[in-house]
């Protein structure tokens, strides 16, 4: 892992877009402020959130998610353009699932309404709504999955559903992703006052 654990600091990791950045420091997180929220996610969430199976409390609600990760492997791959974020959290308003399994039905469902590749319907309904059962199925309370540790088995790509606002005393910036390189965050002024001179 390229963190240290959540049992040692108590936080979890949020990325987002370098460009949100200024608004975050100042104003914090909530789950609809990003202009994306509505224009590539919102749908997709309500989809997701149909099949909600019964172990799954009323208050979870993955369109109403601020969307976190206990950790990263060695090999993510980052986006660039962003910044890691660290946040803490109230423990009693997250859940945990398994984002593998909902994340491959992004693109079908994003490609399913444009009519050369309707057959993305049919791969919804077979493998889809499968997967997303599964995903609901198998996730649980972020205080069950502290002692469970479901987030470090090798197949399980743990995502953290938030349930709250995140003020910005409670985020700490970690790190830039450039199309280039991966920066601590601390070693941005030292990086780029150097190569300024």
């Amino acid at each position: 892992m390229i963190f240290k654990d959540y049992t040692e600091t108590n936080i979890i990791y949020h990325i987002a877009s370098i460009i949100d950045l200024k608004k975050i420091l100042e104003e914090g997180i909530k789950y609809d402020d990003k202009v994306s929220y509505r224009t590539k996610y919102l749908e997709f969430h309500r989809f997701i959130n149909k099949y909600k199976s019964l172990n799954v409390p009323s208050w979870v609600v993955r369109q109403k998610t601020i969307f976190g990760s206990m950790n990263f492997n060695n090999e993510h791959k980052w986006h660039s353009h962003t910044v890691i974020l660290g946040i803490k959290i109230n423990e009693d308003y997250c859940w945990v699932a398994n984002e593998n399994l909902v994340n491959e039905i992004y693109e079908p469902f994003i490609l399913k309404d444009i009519t050369q590749f309707d057959f993305m319907k049919d791969y919804i309904k077979k493998v889809g709504i499968n997967n997303i059962k599964k995903y609901w199925n198998n996730s649980l309370s972020f205080k069950e999955n502290l002692m469970k540790r479901l987030d470090k088995n090798k197949d399980y790509d743990c995502e953290v559903l938030v349930f709250h606002d995140i003020k910005p005393e409670d985020i700490i910036p970690i790190g830039i992703v450039t199309d280039h390189k991966y920066i601590e965050y601390k070693n941005l002024e030292n990086i780029y006052l150097k190569e300024g001179k």
